[in-house]
């Protein structure tokens, strides 16, 4: 993988990095004070290493598992973004998505969107479908 899919694999790496390490720790020392929203953050780091290994290991099926996964992504930080905003008492600690990933730079937003732009453009689908 090359370009915009080497990037993309490097970013949600990282970003599966730092999820699952916040979400571990608090997880680990404070999971009573917001299950939900540890959980949600140790959710979206599973999501996030799912498809950094998609794009790292490109086939007919990782594309399509690729697709799904940041569409579950996409769906999720829109989701969190709204409730984190409208129920604030859901998520007295923040989630990688709440507030549409602010903590984050808008990186969780935007990530999504670029991956799936990305995924959707044919010379990406016939690279996938080439290499498995």
């Amino acid at each position: 993988m090359t370009g915009p899919g080497r990037l993309l694999a490097v970013v949600y790496a990282v970003f599966a990095i730092a999820a699952g390490a916040r979400s571990l720790f608090q997880i680990a020392t404070k999971f009573g004070d917001a299950p939900l929203a540890f959980t949600l953050s140790a959710a979206a780091a599973a999501i996030y290493l799912a498809a950094a290994l998609c794009f790292r290991r490109p086939s007919g099926r990782s594309w399509r598992t690729a697709v799904v996964l940041l569409g579950v992504e996409l769906a999720g930080v829109v989701l969190v973004g709204l409730l984190s905003l409208v129920e604030d008492d859901w998520f007295p600690e923040p989630t990688v998505w709440s507030d549409f990933g602010v903590g984050y730079g808008f990186v969780p937003l935007v990530l999504p969107v670029a991956g799936l732009l990305w995924l959707s453009r044919p010379a990406t689908r016939a690279q996938f479908a080439a290499a498995g």
